[in-house]
């Protein structure tokens, strides 16, 4: 069995950088041994880091001229003064620019068979958070490794007789990513353009056959998960990729005569456990990795996991919101900002 500790590490499993002496000063902060092997995402003139790519990708890449490949840095190029000659710096001509570059590199790459994991094109466009107005094909997010942002709701019931229970799903045997685990009651990614709880709304509709009257009306926002995490062999494609996230997190607590029931190809099926239950699941890696950190996120928010019962409480709530090295902000998605799904 798994400790609670050991599923946050499982999906949390970025390499930390080591910690500095008290003696210590970083500027830039401090890297991991592994941090310091890969490409930074760069939109000049903009000093930040957008995403990191692993030197694998770098090297297979069929870069187009609008990318300029240096020592450890992958840049996107701004548009030649001639194609936007009323306002060459406009920000949404550069917008523009650089979701065009994305684009036709990424189809190009898609076209080659270049990488395994654009078999799984989803026509869904993320943004890239910081760049405003700019999206990639979500299927390509973890290729440039940049932050992604999604929503997770557990929907519960609870009564004095039966106590807690959580809807549990089952992921589709036929889902390209982790088929056949099992998930949070609701859960997908954050599209370009899309707020937070619309997405949830939309993915409680799609994925648990919920009304959206029901979801607007007691769903409760309850803050974010964030990690970093290296893909393995479940998520589907090239294994190692990376996927820094930020989930949105949701309660909803339901009466009895609510069912969730799947309203798609991607749920299997639902059912309804009792916290042991859950927790049994949970330790038998029965979950997807994310998933098993928002209810872990869950358990900690209503008094299931305490700092009495649980050896590791303090080190499980500091891993369940990491600081991430790329801007959050200005990504168009509309007040908020995964991949979830």
């Amino acid at each position: 069995m798994k400790s609670n500790l050991q599923l946050i590490e499982e999906c949390d499993n970025f390499p930390y950088p080591t910690p500095l002496t008290p003696n210590q000063a970083s500027d830039p902060p401090p890297q991991s041994d592994f941090e310091s092997t890969l490409y930074h995402l760069r939109i000049p003139p903009s000093p930040h880091t957008y995403g990191y790519l692993l030197p694998s990708t770098v090297n297979a890449m069929p870069w187009t001229p609008s990318f300029r490949i240096t020592a450890h840095t992958v840049e996107i190029l701004p548009p030649p003064p001639s194609s936007s000659p009323s306002n060459p710096s406009s920000s949404s001509t550069n917008a523009a620019h650089i979701t065009t570059a994305l684009s036709t590199l990424l189809s190009l790459a898609r076209h080659r068979k270049t990488f395994q994991i654009l078999s799984g094109w989803r026509n869904e466009l993320y943004p890239l958070h910081g760049a405003p107005g700019v999206t990639i094909e979500r299927a390509a997010s973890a290729l440039f490794g940049i932050l992604t942002t999604g929503v997770h709701m557990t929907v519960y019931t609870r009564s004095p007789t039966a106590g807690l229970k959580i809807w549990v799903p089952r992921r589709a045997a036929t889902k390209q990513t982790y088929p056949g685990m099992l998930d949070n009651s609701v859960a997908g990614g954050i599209t370009a353009g899309e707020t937070p709880f619309n997405s949830i709304v939309r993915e409680a509709a799609e994925e648990a056959s919920l009304p959206e009257a029901l979801v607007r009306g007691k769903a409760r926002a309850c803050g974010m998960v964030s990690y970093f995490h290296i893909r393995d062999a479940r998520a589907g494609g090239e294994t190692g990729l990376l996927q820094p996230e930020v989930q949105y997190v949701y309660d909803m607590e339901v009466g009895a005569d609510v069912e969730l029931k799947p309203a798609d190809e991607e749920v299997q099926e639902f059912y309804l456990w009792g916290v042991e239950e859950v927790r049994r699941a949970l330790g038998e890696g029965r979950f997807k990795p994310n998933c098993a950190v928002v209810l872990m996120d869950f358990l900690v928010r209503h008094g299931v996991l305490t700092g009495e019962n649980e050896g590791d409480y303090v080190e499980i709530c500091a891993r369940l919101r990491r600081r991430l090295p790329f801007p959050m902000g200005g990504g168009g998605e509309g007040g908020g900002g995964g991949g979830g799904g």
